[in-house]
C-alpha cells in the first residue's frame, strides 16, 4: 500500500533515521514507538507529505486516502459542529456532484444511443460506488461518530470556535473517523479522552478495516488496538510483530543480548590492541600485528542500547496531617445556567489515593479546583483538616511559570535542600536533559511547560496533591517514573486521568463523576471497571430485553396481522355471498310480509281471481327464500370451517 525507500532525515546535522525503507500493506495495525526526539510525528509528516526527507521515496498506491491527526494545534472555526463533521464526506459530496452532473447531461435532447449508453454506464459507477461507501446513511454514521467522542446532540448546531483546544482535536479526529480513509495516521489520538470515548475508540479502531500508525502513550490502548510494533531504535527502524507488552518483551531480551555481545566484543577490541601495542615493533610479529590492525578497521562495532539509569524520584516526606484532609459539605456549583454540583458531599481521608474519572465536561476538574481551593462555589462549605497542604497541577498552571527564569531556576526555587545534581536528575525524568535545563521558561512550548509545572510539584512538601492529566506530555519511561512515586507518596492523592495502566497500581478509590451523578467506588481501579461493566452490561440486558420485547411485540402485531389478512383472503369469496344472500334474504321476507298483508286485504279476499295470484306469488316467494336460506346455511357453515383454521 505505501512504500517507503531509503529515507533519510536529519535536523541541523544529526540524522534522527538514515536510509530506512519500510512497507505498510493494507490492513496492518502498527504502533510506532520511540524515545521522545527519536523522530516519530516527523516520520507521520514525511507519510502525509507535510514533510520532506532528505533523501529517498515514499511510494503510494494509486487513490490511496491518508487521514493524519496532529498531536495539537488545530482549529476549527466558522462552521456548526455538524457542518464540519459532514465536510469530512468529501467522497460522498464528490460522487453526488457527479450524480447531479450525469443526470444534467443525460436530459439533453440531441444525445446519440452511444452517448446516451456511456453516460448511463458511468451513472451506474457513480451509484455503485455511493452503496460502497454506504452514502444513505453517511448522516447517521456522523452523528453516531461524534457521539461516540462525546459529543452530544445540542453540541451539533454550536459553532466550532466555541469549542475548547481538547475539543478541538475530538473534531479532528471525529472528521478522519468519518472520511473513511485507507490509512489512519494517528499522533497522540487518546490525549483529549475521557473513558467512555478512549473505550468508543478502542472499539472503533479494532473494528476498522484499513491500515492504522498510531503513536500513543497509553499503553493499555496501544495493546487493544495494535498487532505490530515499529520501533526507532538506535536511528534505525525494526518491525516486530505482536502488541506493544509482547515487543516490550522481546526487547528486554534483546538489550541483554546485545549487552552481552557487547562485552564479548569490546574484550575482544581490548585483546587485539594489547596485542598490536605489544608486538608492533617486533619484525617477526609484523604480518600478524597488521592482520590485527585491518581487523580493528574492518570492526563493526556494537552498539549499546539506550538504557538510561535506573532514575527514581521521591516526593519530600510530608508532615503528618489529622485523620480526614478536607471535607466538602453541600458544595453546589454551577457556569451561568449549568448546574455541575448540588449539595454534593465528599471526604478525604488521610492515606486516600484517589481517581476522578467520568466524560469530559461531568465536573471532574471543577471539583478538582475546588477542592484545591482555586475557584469559588456559590453554596456549601470546605473544611480543611489539621495541618493539611495542598498542592495543585493542572495544564493552566503552566501558564503561571516565570518565563525569565530557565528551568534549571524554576525547579530550585521550589526545591527545599536538593543539590544541583537530584534537581537535574529529576528533570531528566521529565525529559529535561543536558543544556535544556538552561532554557528559559518563555521559549518553551506548551508540553514543556506543563512536565516543568509537574516537576514543581513534585518538590513542594504537601500532604495533599492534586494532579489532572499529569501524564499529557510524558513518554511511557516518564510516567513509569512519576507512577512509581506516587505509589510511594506517603500522602493523599487526587488524580484525574483516564490512563487506566497509570492510575492502576496508585489508586484505592475511585470516584465517577458524571452529569447528575456522583459515585464513590471503595477500591483500585481494577474494583471499579469490574463494577462498571456489570452495570454496563445489565444496561445492555435491559436495553436488549426491551428491544426484544418491542420486537415480540411487533412481530406479534405483524403475525396477526398476516393471519387477518390470510383469514380475510380466504374468506372474502364466501363472505360476499354470504352477504349477498343475506340481502336478497331480506328482501324476500320483506315482499313476503307485503304478500302476506295483501292476502287479509277485503279487495283481495273478495276477488277469487286476484287472491289466486297473490297465493300463487307468495309461495314462488316462499319457495325462493327457503332456496337462498338453504344457501346461507351452507356457506354459513363453510364460512365457519375456514374460520377455525384461523383460530
Amino acid at each position: 500500500m505505501i512504500d517507503l525507500s531509503n529515507i533519510s532525515l536529519q535536523f541541523n546535522g544529526t540524522y534522527l533515521f538514515r536510509n530506512v525503507s519500510i512497507r505498510i500493506n493494507s490492513g496492518d495495525k502498527i504502533s510506532l514507538v520511540g524515545a521522545n526526539g527519536t523522530g516519530k510525528s516527523s516520520f507521520l509528516k514525511i507519510i502525509t507529505g507535510k514533510l520532506q526527507p532528505e533523501s529517498g521515496k515514499v511510494l503510494k498506491q494509486t487513490d490511496i486516502s491518508i487521514g493524519y491527526l496532529p498531536q495539537d494545534n488545530v482549529t476549527h472555526a466558522g462552521k456548526t459542529l455538524l457542518e464540519e463533521a459532514q465536510s469530512a464526506l468529501t467522497d460522498i459530496m464528490r460522487l453526488h456532484d457527479k450524480e447531479r452532473e450525469l443526470t444534467d447531461d443525460l436530459s439533453q435532447k440531441d444525445l446519440s444511443d452511444e452517448e446516451r449508453e456511456d453516460l448511463v454506464n458511468r451513472l451506474g459507477e457513480v451509484h455503485h460506488r455511493l452503496e460502497e461507501l454506504d452514502s444513505y446513511s453517511a448522516n447517521a454514521r456522523v452523528e453516531k461518530i461524534l457521539l461516540g467522542l462525546g459529543f452530544e446532540e445540542n453540541d451539533f448546531q454550536r459553532l466550532t470556535n466555541e469549542f475548547s483546544g481538547g475539543w478541538q482535536m475530538r473534531i479532528a479526529l471525529a472528521k478522519i473517523l468519518i472520511s473513511q480513509n485507507d490509512f489512519l495516521l494517528l499522533d497522540e489520538p487518546t490525549n483529549h479522552l475521557d473513558l467512555d470515548s478512549l473505550e468508543w475508540l478502542t472499539s472503533f479502531l479494532r473494528a476498522y478495516k484499513g491500515a492504522l500508525l498510531i503513536v500513543s502513550h497509553d499503553k493499555r490502548f496501544v495493546n487493544a488496538v495494535t498487532k505490530k510494533t515499529l520501533e526507532i531504535y538506535l536511528g534505525k527502524f525494526n518491525t516486530f510483530n505482536g502488541d506493544y507488552d509482547a515487543y516490550l518483551n522481546y526487547k528486554e531480551e534483546r538489550d541483554k543480548q546485545a549487552a552481552a555481545q557487547y562485552l564479548i566484543q569490546q574484550k575482544k577490541i581490548k585483546d587485539t590492541e594489547r596485542f598490536i601495542a605489544r608486538f608492533r615493533y617486533k619484525a617477526t610479529k609484523a604480518r600478524q600485528v597488521q592482520s590485527r590492525i585491518k581487523q580493528l578497521e574492518n570492526i563493526s562495532v556494537i552498539e549499546l542500547p539506550e538504557i538510561k539509569d535506573d532514575i527514581s524520584i521521591r516526593f519530600p516526606s510530608p508532615p503528618k496531617s489529622g485523620k480526614i484532609n478536607l471535607e466538602l459539605n453541600s458544595i453546589s456549583k454551577a457556569y451561568g445556567d449549568k448546574k455541575i454540583f448540588e449539595d454534593l458531599v465528599f471526604r478525604i481521608d488521610r492515606g486516600d489515593k484517589i481517581a476522578f474519572i467520568g466524560p469530559n465536561g461531568a465536573g471532574k476538574s471543577t471539583l478538582a479546583k475546588i477542592i484545591a481551593g482555586v475557584i469559588d462555589f456559590e453554596k456549601g462549605e470546605r473544611n480543611i483538616g489539621h495541618n493539611t497542604i495542598i498542592s495543585y497541577y493542572a495544564q493552566d498552571v503552566a501558564d503561571n511559570l516565570n518565563p525569565d527564569l530557565d528551568i534549571l531556576e524554576t525547579v530550585e526555587a521550589a526545591s527545599e535542600n536538593q543539590t544541583v545534581g537530584q534537581l537535574r536528575s529529576l528533570l531528566g525524568s521529565f525529559l529535561f536533559s543536558g543544556e535544556d535545563v538552561f532554557k528559559k521558561v518563555g521559549v518553551l512550548s506548551g508540553g514543556e511547560k506543563s512536565r516543568l509545572a509537574l516537576a514543581k510539584v513534585l518538590l513542594t512538601k504537601s500532604n495533599l496533591i492534586i494532579l489532572d492529566e499529569p501524564t499529557n506530555h510524558l513518554d511511557m519511561p516518564s510516567k513509569e517514573i512519576l507512577q512509581k512515586a506516587l505509589i510511594e507518596f506517603e500522602g493523599s492523592l487526587i488524580l484525574v486521568s483516564h490512563d487506566i495502566d497509570f492510575l492502576s497500581p496508585i489508586v484505592n478509590k475511585v470516584v465517577e463523576i458524571k452529569k447528575s451523578q456522583f459515585k464513590i467506588y471503595n477500591g483500585g481501579i481494577n474494583y471499579y471497571l469490574t463494577k462498571r461493566l456489570e452495570f454496563l452490561q445489565d444496561e445492555e440486558n435491559n436495553v436488549k430485553q426491551t428491544l426484544e420485547e418491542s420486537i415480540t411485540r411487533k412481530e406479534q402485531k405483524r403475525l396477526e396481522a398476516e393471519a387477518r389478512q390470510k383469514k380475510y383472503d380466504a374468506t372474502k369469496v364466501i363472505s360476499k355471498n354470504i352477504k349477498q344472500l343475506e340481502e336478497e334474504i331480506e328482501k324476500l321476507e320483506a315482499k313476503e310480509n307485503e304478500l302476506k298483508k295483501l292476502l287479509l286485504e277485503p279487495e283481495t279476499y273478495n276477488s277469487p281471481m286476484k287472491a289466486r295470484d297473490v297465493t300463487l306469488e307468495l309461495n314462488q316467494n316462499k319457495s325462493e327464500l327457503e332456496k337462498k336460506v338453504a344457501e346461507w346455511e351452507k356457506l354459513s357453515e363453510e364460512l365457519l370451517k375456514i374460520e377455525k383454521q384461523f383460530n
